[in-house]
């Protein structure tokens, strides 16, 4: 069976709420542009006052601790904050993490997100971002037994993810937290075959998407087919839900399994003898049925109708997405998006690299264009080098010691995180050819 001509295309960007897009998704475009704002160095008074504020997360007031958040989360989002990190990484962790014990919904929010910043700002420099992650993980699996409050789970898995990502040295350490993120997905049963607590959809969407974005960076992930088989079986299921976003992060995470090709190892699952060598397995028959199911899902929903309060702009991102992922299923191309950061293009052409983005530009907020700039872990993670970035410091002032001490921590921190990133991504690599992926045996069959 003949396959369509590959479209150029630039696919739309999901999950992108920060300052520089106006919704959660955007329709179709030739080219998004992050435009700089108008922060700089010099007119960072917040940087200034982080000592102070470190200060404040020890005061009794929870309202002053959460002006302390507050004003740290923003200034690590707009500065990369190597300096304060260097000398007070584990100070500032650890008065974040009390925050879990005894704040609000508001100040633990802030505080997972400035506990996720410290550590893209530390990288791998000294292995802090290793340590950040152990540090952090038993406090941050507590917290996410207690309550339901949609904004506090959802912002703990967004840390844990993050922290996960950037300080997990190995495979066995992201499953940990994968396997986390997956009681919120796929909640376990309890007495009478009744889930003792239903996650709402926030909840279920931010866990998919938390998942999926540490998926994105496995080159294996081991489980045997029948695992498969359920894990894809209830993402279908996921996608007839009514939550728009629950079932375009569901999209987004089924598009994902298929593109990693775990799919072909179905036909070794089971030893084969004699005349069945090459016979399929059951695990794989199945799998390429509700391979089947799941194309004819995402095509409704590439072509869904606008129906009673549905707003038109999600609407197109849905269908957008959806369009994407049937592409995929059917032809084995994954979307490719370009979009500048100040004068530079960055792209990239896979799922897990656009879920990846996707997360980053979340996460960061309107700090995500300084840090695609500066931040080398994210030069590390999309293969991205700034044109103008001035390395040497040429045609400007002799740096100071106070610099020349900032250089060298950034120096560090660019050698040891292209090092970890590339060699974590290096063997999913592997499996792409030319741009399109093998998404399954059926494809080599014709």
């Amino acid at each position: 069976m003949g396959k369509r001509s590959k479209k150029s295309k630039t696919a739309t960007l999901y999950d992108s709420d920060d300052d520089d897009s106006q919704s959660s998704s955007s329709t179709a475009m030739s080219e998004l542009t992050i435009a700089q704002g108008p922060y700089t160095e010099e007119t960072d008074g917040a940087n200034d006052n982080l000592d102070a504020c470190l200060d404040a997360l020890y005061e009794k007031r929870g309202t002053t601790r959460e002006n302390a958040l507050s004003t740290i989360v923003d200034s690590f989002r707009m500065k990369l904050q190597h300096q304060f990190v260097a000398n007070k990484c584990i100070t500032l962790l650890h008065q974040c993490l009390n925050s879990f014990k005894k704040g609000s919904t508001k100040e633990i929010h802030l505080a997972s997100l400035a506990i996720g910043l410290l550590s893209v700002t530390a990288g791998c420099e000294d292995g802090k971002a290793q340590e950040i992650l152990e540090e952090s993980f038993a406090p941050l699996s507590s917290a996410l037994k207690s309550g339901t409050d949609s904004l506090k789970i959802s912002s703990i898995l967004d840390c844990l993810a993050i922290l996960t990502f950037i300080g997990g040295v190995n495979e066995e350490e992201t499953e940990r937290s994968m396997q986390i993120m997956w009681q919120f997905i796929k909640p376990k049963l309890g007495p009478n075959n009744v889930v003792a607590s239903k996650p709402t959809p926030a909840i279920l969407t931010a866990a998919i998407s938390a998942w999926a974005f540490l998926l994105s960076t496995m080159n294996e992930f081991k489980l045997n087919s029948k695992d498969w088989q359920e894990s894809i079986s209830h993402f279908s299921t996921l996608l007839e839900k009514d939550d728009r976003a629950l079932r375009m992060a569901a999209g987004e995470a089924v598009a994902l399994i298929f593109e990693i090709g775990q799919l072909v190892k179905f036909r070794n699952d089971e030893t084969n003898s004699g005349d069945e060598i090459n016979k399929p397995t059951e695990g794989y028959i199945q799998i390429q049925g509700l391979r089947g199911k799941i194309t004819n899902q995402v095509r409704d929903l590439s072509t869904e109708a606008g129906g009673k309060g549905s707003a038109k702009k999600d609407l197109n991102s849905q269908r957008n997405l959806f369009r994407d992922v049937l592409e995929f299923l059917e032809d084995g191309y994954p979307p490719e998006t370009s979009f500048k950061v100040g004068g530079d293009t960055l792209s990239v052409s896979s799922w897990s690299k656009v879920i990846q983005l996707n997360f980053c530009r979340r996460f960061l907020a309107g700090g995500f264009a300084k840090h695609m700039q500066d931040n080398e872990v994210l030069h590390a993670v999309f293969g991205f080098t700034p044109k103008g970035k001035n390395q040497s410091g040429s045609n400007q002032e002799p740096l100071t010691e106070d610099q020349k001490k900032l250089m060298k921590i950034q120096n560090s921190v660019v050698s040891k995180a292209r090092t970890q990133f590339l060699n974590k991504q290096r063997v999913l690599s592997q499996g792409k050819k030319g741009g399109h992926f093998s998404v399954g045996p059926m494809d080599e069959e014709a």
